[in-house]
């Protein structure tokens, strides 16, 4: 993708394209049709209402390659970019995002081990999720350490030929229903408080190891939340992922290519809500007329679609410098900020459009607007994305 000066890129034809190619269209439409077919109103229903892990759908999803896009194609996955998982990430999300959480989180984590793993931890637990529906997951943040991740307690120690794992994490995605977790802990007290920290990848079935499902969320309730316990959890050194004490630095490079991902769930939600409320104001009469037909609702759509638009090309624009190996945090974070808040502006307009009955939960309204809050809060508040944006553009003050 080149821009030139001078004379009129249209004339060279070195213009920037907008369009997606053959192959990503297909992609895109595949995944709109496989959640449109398999993401039925009973059970998006029945798994909001029982905060049930949908285990049958996520295995359909795995099976047909949606959740293992990113994964190489020597270990077992598709073999493409983030752009990609992005696309399909906001279809799902689109068509209900506790379903579309629950399908493409199943392989959350992932990426540290596509990005720092070794040969060995590849093979072996790339390959678990890809060829054995192995689900995975990833553990950092505590009771209180959330936005200050060097504040992490949790110790991994060396003892003899062993590291010793103890600690608390919370709010888990699959923590109860992982295979396997990465889990990230003090190895060492270094000049700064983020130094010293270590990811150790954890077999669930470990000695020592509890978790407890997290239950009455405000959102996403088909998804899996949990608190995980470790005592006196013992891993060897093939399970230390890079080298001890870097795990900080892995993390904010792990979040570099996860916040676009974050950023397309909010877009899905964002256009899914405003779907719906399309669709409510054109049937919709007040005053012998359709509501869509005042002036007042019809810009506030149009501010919406306008925010959507603008966000999806934020999220596209933050993908591919991440699939072309170049990360910017700072459009990483500008996409998961910008897209966290529309989607939940959108949810909100989408209620406020129903009236009462987006009040309740015989309209989807209300589903919309519980599931968008999440995208301004995890993998990163809205206000330390800010913070973010800021240092790249300012420097260090």
């Amino acid at each position: 993708m080149e821009v030139g000066f001078g004379k009129s890129g249209l004339e060279r034809g070195d213009f920037v394209d907008f369009k997606l190619s053959e192959e990503q269209e297909d992609i895109r439409r595949a995944a709109r049709e496989f959640a449109e077919r398999e993401f039925t109103k009973e059970l998006i229903e029945e798994c909001d209402r029982e905060e049930k892990y949908p285990i049958e759908l996520v295995k359909k999803a795995r099976k047909l390659g949606f959740s293992t896009i990113k994964i190489p194609e020597e270990y077992g996955g598709m073999g493409l970019s983030l752009l990609e998982e992005c696309l399909v990430t906001e279809e799902f999300y689109r068509v209900n995002p506790g379903l579309g959480n629950a399908c493409l989180s199943s392989t959350f984590g992932t990426e540290l081990l596509i990005l720092f793993g070794n040969e060995e931890q590849k093979e072996k637990y790339l390959r678990w999720v890809t060829e054995k529906n192995g689900i995975s997951a990833m553990a950092t943040t505590e009771p209180e350490a959330g936005s200050d991740v060097a504040s992490v307690k949790t110790k991994i120690v060396k003892e003899g030929d062993e590291w010793v794992i103890n600690g608390v994490k919370t709010f888990i995605t699959n923590g109860s229903v992982c295979d396997f977790v990465l889990i990230l802990g003090r190895t060492f007290e270094g000049k700064k408080r983020h130094e010293g920290l270590t990811f150790a990848i954890v077999e669930s079935r470990s000695k020592g190891f509890k978790a407890t499902k997290i239950k009455n969320k405000l959102g996403l309730r088909a998804s899996d939340t949990a608190e995980i316990v470790l005592k006196d959890v013992r891993v060897g050194d093939e399970n230390i992922l890079g080298e001890p004490g870097r795990g900080f630095y892995q993390l904010m490079e792990f979040f570099n290519h996860t916040r676009p991902r974050v950023a397309a769930q909010a877009v899905g939600i964002a256009q899914g809500a405003l779907d719906l409320a399309i669709k409510y104001v054109k049937q919709r009469k007040q005053f012998d007329q359709p509501i869509g037909a005042f002036q007042h609702t019809q810009f506030k759509i149009a501010e919406i679609a306008t925010r959507i638009q603008a966000a999806r090309l934020l999220t596209w624009q933050a993908a591919w410098h991440c699939s072309i190996g170049n990360p910017r945090p700072e459009l990483s974070s500008m996409a998961k900020w910008f897209a966290g808040e529309t989607a939940v502006m959108a949810a909100d307009w989408c209620v406020q459009f129903h009236g009462g009955y987006g009040y309740i939960g015989e309209y989807p309204a209300e589903r919309y607007y519980r599931d968008a809050k999440i995208t301004e809060i995890y993998e990163g508040t809205k206000e330390i994305q800010k913070q973010i944006i800021a240092r790249q553009i300012l420097g260090r003050i």
